[in-house]
């Protein structure tokens, strides 16, 4: 019995090396294969073709490049247009929420303001945190006053949660975190 399991095992031994010498013949010939030397005309269309991609690419950097002045006009009328300017701009910025609030129903409980520069810019990121209470449809019509406000608000989250402190069914009350851009008073 001890000689049948010993033979079987020579035979598992020798079928998996034979495999292992056919895998190593089959990976030489596919090597061969592939770097096998190509035609001088497949050669010269390979590399037209990635002469064309290169000459489209050079076009696009050049449209870009002869583009770019007409961006920074916008992007610095954007910036004189809908930033305010940080000096006046926390004021305003809680005017704006509180009659965005008020006009959907809404009640802010408390409204925090975190000021980071933006090196070489000439702005501020403000981080905002916000609560707010109301019902469902209260918070849609304040998302959606934030959405078409002329002021620039993104809203980076927001937590809802039932309010244990209103005995009015319904109501939620809504963490919110927001971002609004100012720009340094020139």
């Amino acid at each position: 019995m001890q000689h049948d399991f010993t033979l079987q095992k020579r035979l598992i031994m020798f079928g998996v090396g034979l495999l292992l010498v056919a895998d190593v013949g089959l990976a030489a010939y596919s090597w061969r294969l592939s770097s096998s030397p190509r035609t001088p005309r497949q050669q010269l269309a390979r590399e037209s073709t990635q002469l064309e991609l290169l000459r489209a690419d050079l076009r696009r950097a050049s449209d870009i490049r002869a583009k770019m002045p007409d961006i920074q006009k916008d992007c610095d009328k954007f910036e004189r247009e809908k930033l305010k300017p940080a000096g006046s701009g926390y004021s305003a910025v809680s005017a704006e929420l509180g009659s965005i609030a008020s006009k959907s129903a809404l009640h802010i409980d408390d409204l925090s303001f975190h000021p980071k520069e933006i090196p070489n810019r000439g702005l501020q990121m403000v981080e905002m945190e916000a609560t707010v209470t109301g019902d469902y449809a209260s918070v849609v019509r304040f998302l959606n006053g934030l959405q078409r406000s002329e002021s620039v608000y993104e809203v980076d989250g927001l937590t809802l949660t039932a309010d244990s402190q209103s005995h009015a069914g319904g109501a939620l009350r809504v963490n919110l975190r927001m971002k609004t851009y100012f720009r340094d008073a020139a």
